[in-house]
């Protein structure tokens, strides 16, 4: 056998990372700050992507508690609770203390929040087409399952893990 056909035989060899743009977490760091960039040109500073993440979970279960809301955005629970104190100074939540846990706040989004969320539909909708731009359709939904995939598969490493809504319903979608 030559050199040459067991060099084929062999996987190739591992990269040694030299340049920055073969690292994963580098570039879903840049996709990151090109997100919030265009997510910024789009709201027009109006919310945080954070604030918007609260808001429309919030929605979407109103009523749970800030350490729930926190999980089920995926940040650390002071972080969920100094963005929460923002959004009700700006009169977009509300917090209750919750009358059999006195230390825990329930939540509720306020009119204003939902009208806020209905004024920015535009935008969003705007955002994601800019973000997936450069993709075709087929590569746009690849690019979403993949994405989606990995930050499913890799949660548990989070410093702040998206967690599971306590009546069993699951994962919000």
């Amino acid at each position: 056998m030559s050199r040459n056909s067991a060099k084929k035989n062999q996987p190739p060899a591992e990269s040694q990372l030299v340049d920055l743009y073969e690292h994963p977490g580098h570039l879903l760091r840049r996709a990151q700050q090109i997100s919030v960039s265009m997510f910024h040109d789009e709201i027009e500073g109006v919310v945080t992507p954070v604030q918007y993440a609260i808001l429309r979970m919030l929605s979407n279960h109103p009523g749970i508690d800030q350490v729930t809301l926190s999980g089920l955005v995926a940040i650390d629970t002071s972080t969920g609770a100094t963005v929460c104190a923002r959004l009700e100074e700006k009169g977009l939540l509300v917090r209750e203390v919750i009358p059999h846990n006195r230390r825990q706040r329930a939540l509720r989004i306020t009119a204003a929040g939902e009208q806020l969320l209905e004024q920015l539909i535009p935008g969003l909708q705007r955002l994601r087409k800019r973000i997936l731009e450069p993709l075709d359709e087929g590569e746009k939904e690849q690019f979403m399952y993949l994405l989606d995939k990995l930050v499913h598969i890799n949660n548990p490493q989070s410093r702040a893990p998206l967690a599971k809504l306590k009546d069993g319903q699951g994962e919000e979608e």
